[in-house]
C-alpha cells in the first residue's frame, strides 16, 4: 500500500481519500545546526518520522514543508527562514486542500520548535472549521520515554540527543569530527520568569547548544524507534475517534 501522497497517482489518492479523513504533514525548517549537522535536520527528521508512522498506522503522509520560523539562526550563514505569518498561511492552505477531498484529522509533524507558535495557532482557527490539527514534536516525546539516555547538556539544539538521530539516519551528512560542546551563555539581562528577544547568536558561537561530541548512531536508533511508536499510537487513536468528539464544545 502507497502511503506517500506525492507517489500515488490521482486514482490512487482517490481511493485512500474514499476510505480515509486523516493524513499527516511533515514540517521542519532549514536552518543552522552547529558546524557538523546538516541544514536540514529538522525537516529531514520530521520526514523520516513521519513517513515511519504512516507506513505503520497506514496513513496517508504527504511531502515535508522545508522552510521554518527560523529567523533568530540568521546569523549562521545559509539559514533560510519564513516568517510565523507566512509559515501558519502555508500550512492552512495545504490542510484546506486536504479537507477539499474529505479530511478532518491532520497530524503534523513539526521537526522545530520555532515553528510550534505558530502551527497551534493554526490548529485552534481549524478546529473552529471542523478539522482537527493535532502537533507532535519528537523531542519532547522523546526526553519523557527514554529520559536516561541522555543528560539535560546533550538534548540541546544541535545537541548529541539531535545528531544521534541524525547518525541513525543520514550519517553521510554528519562531520563528527566537527562536532563541539559549548556551554550556554547567559545574557546579562537573564532573570527568572523573564523572556528577551534573544537570537541563537546570543547564547553560542558554534551553534551547538550544550554537548554534542557524546552522540552515537545506537541511540539515535533507539530516539527513532520510540518516537514513531508513540506517533503511530497517537495516529491510530485519531483514526478511530469521531471527528464530532475532537470538535469544540458548546457553551454549557
Amino acid at each position: 500500500m502507497k502511503i506517500l501522497l506525492h507517489e500515488m497517482s490521482w486514482v490512487e489518492a482517490k481511493e485512500y481519500f474514499s476510505k480515509n479523513d486523516i493524513a499527516i504533514i511533515p514540517v521542519g525548517s532549514n536552518e543552522q545546526h552547529g558546524p557538523h549537522n546538516p541544514f536540514g535536520t529538522d525537516h529531514f527528521i520530521a520526514k523520516a518520522i513521519a513517513e515511519e508512522a504512516g507506513k505503520r498506522a497506514k496513513v496517508l503522509c504527504l511531502q515535508v514543508i522545508p522552510f521554518g520560523v527560523s529567523h533568530h539562526h540568521r546569523q549562521f550563514w545559509g539559514t533560510i527562514y519564513v516568517s510565523p505569518k507566512t509559515l501558519k498561511a502555508y500550512v492552512k492552505e495545504v490542510c484546506l486542500s486536504l479537507n477539499y477531498y474529505g479530511i478532518k484529522k491532520i497530524v503534523i509533524v513539526n521537526g522545530h520548535g520555532g515553528n510550534l507558535n505558530a502551527l497551534t495557532e493554526l490548529a485552534r482557527e481549524l478546529r473552529e472549521k471542523g478539522i482537527f490539527v493535532s502537533v507532535f514534536q519528537w523531542w519532547p516525546a522523546a526526553g519523557k520515554l527514554l529520559p536516561d539516555i541522555f543528560k539535560p547538556e546533550e538534548r540541546g539544539h544541535a545537541g548529541a540527543e539531535e545528531t544521534s538521530v541524525n547518525l541513525a539516519l543520514h550519517p553521510h551528512l554528519v562531520s563528527m569530527d566537527r562536532a563541539v560542546d559549548e556551554e550556554v551563555h547567559r545574557h546579562v539581562a537573564e532573570v527568572e520568569g523573564i523572556t528577551l528577544p534573544l537570537d541563537t547568536v546570543d547564547h553560542t558561537r558554534s551553534g551547538v547548544f550544550g554537548k554534542s561530541t557524546t552522540a552515537s548512531a545506537d541511540k539515535g536508533k533507539r530516539v527513532f524507534e520510540v518516537v514513531v511508536n508513540e506517533l503511530a499510537k497517537h495516529v491510530n487513536l485519531l483514526k478511530k475517534a469521531k471527528v464530532e468528539d475532537l470538535m469544540a464544545k458548546p457553551m454549557a
